[in-house]
């Protein structure tokens, strides 16, 4: 079921970050539903900053590999556009060329700063990205999901302009509403969603207030949570402390029980299917 359909049935959705085509895999394999495929999280991996230091066609070419390997959908962040609504209309295109039928835009300004740096990041004009979403969905067609990311409140603005950019987003052809906070607790969240009283689906990004749990969220009307980077900062753990007893022993007697198997690896690769495809098509039998 694709993220359209999820969406007008109100399923209940859970999206983990991604970024690239193993981490993917993990996410599939572990039993999530859906792709979060993060910004952050990609340039993060390339050793880059958030701050559309990656261009968009190395994004692409990350969330291509994504795409060839997992079978849920895909919920790409393309962050502010990438420019004006001529660069989304040919990120759309790109997009689709991948098979990857949904997209989330922030109403920032590009180059885009992470949501966690700074206080009262400016925004878009509300007509500019209203523009951006209609180029969106023009491109995209029917079956393409436009998520717009509402930054107001996490920006510093009043709750009055976060509802009213949503409305606008709303007229402008979004699917879905992705409200962005980044309090410790999740009271204007939920008071973002009673105001907007289920006009459109919404998403959270519960990173800063992570001990709200999944059962509250579904109470307040938020049916599709965001788990946005939490993989490759447990990767960034885990290759450190690999790394350093590695270094500092010299040996593996110390490491080899607390990574993964050789196994697991080959697991999540294509190794596996490349044996079998060895027997249906390079026997000599």
């Amino acid at each position: 079921m694709n993220i359209k359909e999820k969406l007008k049935k109100n399923i209940q959705t859970q999206f983990m970050e991604a970024h690239n085509g193993l981490s993917a895999k993990i996410v599939e394999q572990v039993g999530f539903q859906a792709i979060w495929a993060s910004g952050l999280s990609i340039s993060a991996s390339m050793g880059l900053s958030d701050r559309n230091e990656a261009s968009w066609s190395q994004i692409i070419n990350v969330i291509e590999q994504m795409s060839d390997n997992v079978d849920i959908p895909i919920l790409v962040d393309g962050d502010s556009g990438f420019g004006n609504y001529i660069n989304v209309i040919r990120f759309v295109k790109k997009l689709k060329k991948i098979s990857i039928h949904a997209l989330c835009i922030e109403d920032k300004l590009f180059p885009k700063i992470n949501s966690f740096i700074g206080e009262n990041q400016d925004l878009a004009p509300i007509d500019e990205f209203c523009n951006k979403i209609k180029a969106a969905k023009d491109t995209g067609g029917n079956n393409f999901t436009l998520v717009a990311r509402v930054e107001a409140l996490i920006s510093g603005k009043s709750m009055e302009e976060a509802l009213e950019r949503a409305e606008a987003y709303k007229e402008a052809g979004a699917d879905a509403i992705l409200i962005h906070s980044k309090k410790h607790y999740a009271h204007e969240v939920f008071e973002f969603s009673k105001n907007w009283n289920n006009k459109l689906p919404l998403f959270a990004v519960p990173t800063k207030y992570y001990k709200t749990s999944y059962s509250e969220f579904i109470e307040n009307g938020i049916n599709n949570l965001i788990w946005a980077n939490h993989l490759i900062r447990s990767s960034i753990r885990s290759m450190k402390e690999t790394a350093k007893i590695i270094h500092d022993e010299k040996s593996l007697v110390n490491i080899e029980n607390k990574i993964s198997t050789l196994d697991e690896l080959f697991d999540l690769t294509n190794e596996r299917n490349i044996e079998k495809l060895e027997k249906l098509y390079n026997s000599k039998g």
